[in-house]
């Protein structure tokens, strides 16, 4: 009987690798009715997709959905993980759509949003207002089409998201984040002087041992994810300092606690300690000041801002950008007039 290895240790969290190596007696099967009964919840119209995307490798090569299986052969595949609930209400929500073709939508997320349903929030997300935007497209015909989640970003994080409207979009972009292919970079204000123009953050990431709604950085590597997040500055404050990330993996809230690790939490972040004064005295008028720059930007100074991938269908080079949204540039002209007055 043949190992399946299921590896959570991977980069996206929305996908999962299995990999295992066939026996010296097994029998000859299309590929897709083996792994059905190998994987939980693979459906063939699921396996076929992620064929058709080319993310089921047989001995290191991409196959077609009809191979038939044969002893000693090496699979690895990438599947999405299946929504843990199935019944989404489609809900009439404003949202700000950059790009969409039958394929995928390029979507601009405010600050607030939720972006798939899940405990305590069922309603009122992403997921929800993208299912009653596909409901009334005219091309639809009746066919339910579901939003497939590629990557996420946090509540009160903005910026771009891709999500699949097809099964082997999901498929090909799921593959892209797991090869690490896709590029994506973010604008984060930090609290502290950073020392060095340009640096790389390493460190796993995991739930937090003593409090498991926060996650933490564990360097030695005994816990959590393996976690890369590499940045450079792009301008300097007296007190904070801009920056841009380039995320190398896609761990939970991992520029947010990567930068807490090194001590320089993000501005507003109250999870992540910084939301309170971090540098500069706490009195007097500069007190008053970032007071007012926290209540302006009441959440972590985060933005997702481009996005590069291959078109799952094309096969074409996509880049996607996004300005900082209002909050968030009210404050950093709060910041550079104030530096000139003090």
């Amino acid at each position: 009987m043949e190992d399946l290895l299921q590896d959570n240790e991977e980069e996206n969290e929305l996908f999962e690798h299995f990999s295992l190596v066939l026996t010296k007696g097994q029998e000859l099967l299309r590929i897709d009715k083996f792994l059905m009964t190998r994987i939980e919840n693979a459906t063939r119209s699921k396996l076929q997709a992620a064929a058709h995307a080319g993310t089921i490798l047989v001995n290191g090569k991409p196959i077609k959905p009809n191979y038939r299986v044969k002893p000693f052969d090496h699979i690895s595949i990438v599947l999405s993980k299946p929504p843990k609930t199935n019944e989404i209400i489609a809900e009439n929500i404003p949202v700000e759509i950059c790009y969409e073709d039958e394929t995928l939508i390029i979507v601009n997320k405010e600050a607030g949003m939720v972006v798939h349903p899940a405990y305590g929030h069922y309603t009122g997300t992403l997921i929800n207002a993208l299912m009653y935007h596909f409901n009334n497209l005219p091309y639809t015909k009746g066919n339910e089409i579901r939003p497939g989640l590629v990557h996420r970003i946090d509540k009160d994080t903005t910026g771009i998201l891709v999500l699949a409207k097809t099964e082997i979009a999901l498929a090909h972009l799921g593959k892209q984040f797991f090869d690490r292919t896709i590029n994506r970079k973010y604008i984060a204000l930090v609290w502290g002087k950073l020392a060095d123009e340009e640096g790389t953050i390493t460190g796993n990431t995991g739930r937090s041992i003593r409090d498991r709604k926060v996650m933490d950085v564990f360097p030695d590597g005994s816990l959590g994810k393996h976690a890369v997040t590499h940045y450079k500055v792009i301008e300097r404050f007296k007190y904070h300092t801009l920056v841009e990330c380039k995320l190398e993996t896609g761990r939970t809230h991992q520029i947010r606690v990567h930068f807490k690790h090194i001590g320089h939490p993000l501005f507003s972040d109250e999870l992540y300690g910084g939301s309170s004064i971090l540098k500069g005295q706490n009195t007097g008028h500069y007190k008053q000041f970032i007071q007012k720059c926290l209540n302006t930007l009441n959440r972590q100074a985060l933005h997702a801002k481009s996005l590069e991938f291959i078109h799952p269908k094309t096969g074409n080079k996509m880049f996607f950008d996004s300005e900082l949204p209002q909050d968030f540039i009210t404050v950093l002209t709060m910041l550079r007039d104030f530096e000139k007055l003090n």
